[in-house]
């Protein structure tokens, strides 16, 4: 931790210490970002007991089954989240209400690094309010809320214990969680490791590079080991966090820390093959991450004739991910007749400063919100593969949201402004040159729904945003081999911005039986993003138009000649239309004292570029079949994805087939005495062990979804 983390802490104890008062009242302040439950635009909030209920998984993993949200995995580690086939920069992960500066978005093979532990619950935001939070939000945002800097105080002592085992990956779980209101300060601490193997697929899932051609299906059929090598999963968090709190509003401190360590299930270089003739796969090939946060949030009541109260938060971020290369034990004899290539490990590193308020301007008539934010963030990549220079970002945000009721109608007017400066270079690995470029730019956006009632249960709510947001730091400077992805990228200092205008309506009725929701869009994208493979004729032509006559572009060719045996690809930009809907309706019938809800929902997002050829990797449609039945303390759910297969796809890539997920969970809840309770629960995840790819990731063929996962978990709270 830097020095000025241990003077912050010692402010932050004294201010809190001198405006300790007795005899004040609580404030109940709601963790949902706008503090109110009425947000007339897409929104999910997800109950933490139901992420904390499942099986211990990633992020994407845990949402997914929400429509109009997907996963692109990357194994069992991986799992970054798509809203309405946006992904990677367009969707931002928060914490807390602030952006996770860790660096998913430099890889596929990254993971998004939080802590499930204790969560409060997840929400997954689109239209004007997110403007309030994250720049370049094209597809929302996806906020993962706990309360480890209580905004109340807590009502006593609470310890809460926690085990899981899987059986797909003989993995295991465990976690502790207190919380205690400690002369008039709110403590919160935390701490839970998840350790997951290799995990199994069904049989026949596994493919070989000979078994993708037709008439060689059965060339491996004794080569197949059931399991996906490299696919395991270790990490470690903990959390800390003290506040104050009191009907002047509250203030407090986090720090946070998580480390881990997983496999990478798929990398160019273990398909290469040696002089023998032979593959080489006895090569370990992991990363570790480490990451460290120290937080300061606070909410001041102002009750003035203007200003509310003054949200504010302040977050230090250090992130390191390290990709390393490991060989497997050999005997001596082994050893000396093999020789293996020795590898560097490469370190993708984070660190970022932020701090910001939010101006509450609300009267008994408006909702009125004013935001201001600064960001200061430098990340770079060392070693073997660092296919990208050090390059710093510098964002100046201001914001603003009004909500209000205007006869039969509620309006939410969403505006914001981005001073962005991002610095970089890119190296000519030819002549050695360097040259530097410096992005400055400033990118606006704001968003509208109107919204009306149409009876008692039906409500419809119109929606129109238009998002800009400028290129990332990868996409601009990105310059080497990923063999994650199996490719050489290329960026382009030269993309302009994109620029997302998005329209929706929706249909929202619920008359206490049964309940209907329906949400149609376009998204009209303007110079969209992409990484475009070189063999594709349409990816040759952009490539050129896009570079023009600059030095970057022209020398590619020769620049990397020595990975002539990776795929060339290239950020490239065309104008790209998303084209989708959800549909959901059930019904809650009272049964034997209990409620018993069920539904079926469907989602589908079709997208072309201008010329009319698909955009890659966008999942296909699904349908979505829920039952869930609760009495008392027992609560029963299952849920079946039926994935469609995927025939629209780009250039360069192939088609998916068609899959069912059947999961399937019991909580029961048994009262050990007055003061604690154990909640058990059962679950069965692809309870069918159909074999199944997500056809939006980059490593779909060697590296299926998991087969058939039983288990169980124990909560202990008392």
């Amino acid at each position: 931790m830097k020095n000025y983390h241990l003077a912050l802490l010692i402010i932050s104890a004294l201010l809190i210490n001198n405006i300790i008062a007795d005899g004040m009242e609580e404030v109940v302040v709601t963790s949902s970002l706008l503090e109110s439950s009425e947000i007339n635009n897409p929104l999910y909030v997800i109950d933490g007991e139901d992420i904390t209920d499942g099986a211990s998984t990633s992020l994407g993993e845990a949402i997914d089954s929400y429509l109009g949200v997907s996963i692109a995995d990357y194994g069992s580690a991986v799992g970054q989240p798509i809203i309405r086939g946006m992904s990677g920069p367009r969707v931002r992960i928060l914490k807390n209400g602030m952006v996770n500066r860790d660096v998913s978005s430099l890889g596929v093979d990254h993971l998004n690094d939080l802590d499930l532990n204790n969560v409060q619950q997840i929400e997954i935001v689109k239209g004007p309010s997110s403007l309030l939070y994250a720049n370049g939000s094209i597809g929302g945002i996806i906020n993962v809320v706990d309360d480890c800097i209580a905004e109340m105080d807590f009502a006593g002592s609470e310890f809460s214990a926690g085990y899981e085992k899987q059986s797909v990956n003989d993995g295991t779980a465990q976690n502790f969680n207190f919380k205690d209101n400690v002369g008039g300060f709110n403590v919160n601490f935390g701490y839970s490791k998840i350790e997951l193997g290799n995990f199994d697929v069904p049989d026949g899932a596994i493919l070989h590079e000979e078994e993708e051609h037709e008439g060689e299906e059965e060339e491996h059929e004794d080569d197949n080991l059931g399991f996906v090598n490299n696919s395991d999963y270790q990490t470690e968090a903990t959390k800390f966090g003290i506040s104050k709190a009191g009907d002047w509003g509250y203030l407090g401190f986090s720090i946070d820390g998580l480390e881990s360590v997983y496999g990478i299930p798929f990398h160019g270089e273990e398909h290469e093959e040696e002089e023998g003739g032979e593959e080489h796969e006895e090569e370990r090939i992991f990363s570790t991450t480490d990451s460290d946060s120290f937080t300061v949030k606070g909410s001041l009541n102002m009750s003035g004739d203007l200003v509310n109260s003054v949200d504010f938060t302040f977050r230090d971020s250090d992130y390191i991910l390290t990709e390393a290369h490991a060989e497997e034990e050999h005997d001596e004899e082994e050893h000396e007749e093999e020789e293996h290539e020795e590898h560097e490990p490469t370190s993708f590193m984070s660190a970022s400063t932020e701090y910001g308020a939010i101006f509450d301007l609300s009267n008994d008539n408006i909702t009125q919100k004013i935001v201001f934010n600064v960001l200061d963030e430098d990340s770079s990549i060392i070693g073997e593969e660092a296919f990208m220079n050090p390059a710093t970002s510098e964002e100046f945000t201001l914001g603003y949201f009004i909500s209000k009721d205007i006869g039969m109608y509620n309006v939410d007017f969403g505006l914001r402004m981005d001073q962005i400066d991002r610095s970089g270079s890119v190296t000519d690995e030819d002549h050695g040159d360097m040259d530097y470029y410096n992005i400055d730019d400033t990118t606006n956006s704001f968003a509208v729904t109107l919204g009306k009632s149409l009876g008692d249960s039906l409500d419809v709510d119109f929606g129109f945003a238009s998002v800009e947001r400028l290129p990332s730091v990868i996409e601009l400077f990105m310059n080497g081999p990923h063999l994650a992805t199996g490719r050489l990228e290329v960026g382009n200092p030269n993309l302009k911005s994109e620029t997302s205008n998005n329209f929706d309506v929706t249909f929202d009725y619920d008359n206490g039986d049964f309940y209907g929701y329906a949400s149609f869009y376009i998204n009209k994208v303007d110079n969209y993003i992409t990484l475009m493979d070189e063999d594709d004729e349409h990816g040759d032509e952009d490539h050129d138009e896009d570079h023009g006559d600059d030095d970057h572009g022209d020398d590619h060719g020769d620049d990397h000649d020595d990975h002539a045996d990776l795929i060339h690809s290239f950020y490239v930009q065309e104008n790209a239309e998303f084209i989708g809907y959800e549909l959901e309706f059930g019904r809650t019938v009272n049964l034997a004292s209990g409620d018993l809800t069920y539904s079926f929902g469907r989602d589908q997002v079709n997208a072309e570029f201008a010329d009319g050829h698909n955009v890659p990797r966008i999942n296909p449609a699904r349908n979505v079949y829920t039952l869930s039945y609760k009495q008392n303390d027992t609560v029963f759910k299952i849920n079946l994805k039926s994935v469609e297969r995927q025939n629209d796809f780009a250039e360069g890539e192939t088609a998916t087939d068609s899959y069912r997920m059947l999961d399937t969970r019991v909580t029961k809840t048994f009262s050990v005495n007055d003061k604690s309770r154990m909640k058990v629960t059962l679950f069965a995840n692809n309870l069918l062990d159909d074999v199944a790819r997500n056809h939006s990731s980059f490593v779909k063929g060697p590296v299926p979804l998991p087969g058939r996962n039983v288990g169980i978990k124990f909560n202990l709270t008392f």
